[in-house]
């Protein structure tokens, strides 16, 4: 191991007590979860790299690295969603998707000339949105020959993207073609199945009708491997809403079934958060957590991916490696992030959300980076046990691997806290939740972040109204969404 990180700042030298931690962490509730950094304008600053240096430090940052994985982002989508959180441009961008895929296969050869001719080891690959299922086909392949053309695949990789029931139920061609050009993971996103949720939430478009309809498309095109994503911790969402939905969704009888926490930051109804209490959330967790069990779905305790396949963890090769090993990965397309062993990168706009920028950067032959941080050894370790959490476990051996150090070590206070209060066990390979860590997991998952961000955290207080209170989705007008 051959890795240099920068000294950490003095916000990041500083301990706290895992119990405050903890308490802010579960406060925070709406914050404190897998996503990883917090406020990273403050937290991070000490660490931003000038743009006159990103490029230089991008390029050593990726030196040495022969495996990785590789995300691809289409930002289109025919709406945006209220609840959308990520770099996503709305219908009128539509036309530009031919242009921009010419964009992205310039930024892979970008990073050809930083990587050099020997064609490095790829171990997942997704293409992401925004909705990529929007693009036509031939520009969907286009993407993947290119990845195939300079990189080699290893083994055991795949390649998933996502689509809507829309598309899917309407385009059985499209998904067809998918398949045939070696798309081997498909991820829906069926979110809610209550019609007034849907439309308050921007997706009408995408009800049950056609659920059937795009099940049946997606196993005509032979894919064996089908993710539906659902959401809850809605305002306006009750308990009944939400058994409706997992009943739906089991009886559409995927392989897997990923469920999403409502996070809020940075969407359109991000004044909701407080009407969500944390009750509410655990309620609705535990009552997934057992409905998909019954079903035949497998997870373990705070893991959000559930398998009906054993041994198959659910998530596609990119997720899986990233999560458990910390794997460096490469972002592509307009505000993607990026991951090696001592940086974290953000594409041009990343917070615009506006294609301009991006594609000028493009024109001008520069890697397209709108922010680039370079990060002491503590922040990457927050970052890659914040992403573990998505199997509601840390990987101990993954963990000294990359950083040269046991985890017991770095987090002995915090590990005694967790162990004894029964929110953490050890099993053979991992420090893993216990089902009672998985209800208060927005608190655990603090015990690990850097101490710049718990510091936000303890000094952040959330209103009081999370605790309690009901939020009717005929609140959520238009002019929020």
């Amino acid at each position: 191991m051959n890795r240099v990180w920068v000294p950490p700042s003095p916000a990041d030298a500083r301990p706290f007590a895992p119990r405050a931690v903890f308490e802010a962490g579960l406060r925070n509730h709406h914050i404190a979860n897998t996503a990883y950094p917090i406020a990273h304008t403050l937290t991070w600053a000490p660490y931003r790299v000038d743009a006159a240096s990103a490029a230089a430090v991008a390029g050593r940052a990726w030196s040495g690295i022969d495996d990785l994985c590789l995300y691809v982002h289409i930002p289109f989508c025919e709406t945006r969603c209220s609840f959308c959180e990520y770099a996503v441009v709305d219908r009128e961008g539509l036309p530009a998707a031919a242009g921009y895929v010419d964009d992205l296969l310039r930024e892979f050869d970008l990073y050809r000339e930083v990587f050099g001719p020997e064609p490095r080891l790829l171990h997942g690959f997704d293409i992401g949105g925004g909705t990529p299922s929007v693009l036509p086909a031939d520009e969907v392949a286009r993407i993947v020959e290119k990845a195939r053309s300079m990189f080699r695949f290893m083994p055991g990789s795949d390649i998933s993207i996502e689509t809507t029931p829309k598309i899917a139920a309407a385009r059985p061609d499209k998904l067809a073609a998918f398949r045939r050009i070696g798309i081997d993971r498909i991820s829906m996103g069926l979110q809610v199945v209550e019609l007034d949720l849907l439309k308050a939430l921007n997706r009408s478009g995408n009800a049950a009708d056609c659920h059937r309809r795009a099940v049946e498309n997606v196993r005509a095109a032979d894919f064996r491997r089908l993710n539906l994503d659902l959401m809850y911790g809605f305002a306006g969402q009750d308990l009944e809403g939400w058994r409706a939905t997992l009943r739906h969704a089991i009886g559409l009888d995927p392989e897997y079934i990923t469920l999403y926490r409502m996070r809020y930051k940075l969407t359109r109804i991000a004044h909701h958060a407080r009407h969500v209490g944390l009750g509410k959330v655990r309620a609705m967790t535990a009552l997934a957590c057992d409905m998909l069990a019954d079903a035949g779905y497998a997870a373990t305790p705070g893991k959000t991916t559930y398998s009906r396949i054993a041994g198959d963890a659910g998530t596609s090769a990119y997720l899986t490696r990233r999560v458990v090993e910390a794997m460096p990965y490469l972002g592509l397309g307009l505000g993607a992030q990026s991951f090696t062993h001592t940086t974290i990168s953000y594409n041009t706009g990343a917070a615009s959300k506006n294609l301009a920028a991006y594609r000028r950067a493009i024109a001008r032959g520069s890697l397209p980076l709108q922010d680039l941080y370079d990060l002491p050894a503590r922040q990457m370790m927050g970052k890659m046990c914040a992403v573990s959490f998505y199997f509601g476990e840390i990987d101990t051996g993954a963990f000294a691997s990359k950083f040269g150090v046991a985890l017991a070590h770095l987090f002995r206070g915090e590990i005694d806290f967790a162990i004894g209060e029964g929110l953490m066990d050890y099993t053979a390979r991992t420090l893993r939740l216990t089902r009672a860590g998985s209800r208060s997991v927005n608190g655990v998952i603090a015990l690990f972040y850097a101490p710049s961000i718990q510091q936000y955290l303890l000094e952040s207080a959330t209103d009081s109204r999370t605790a309690t209170g009901d939020y009717r989705p005929q609140e959520m007008t238009s002019a929020h969404v």
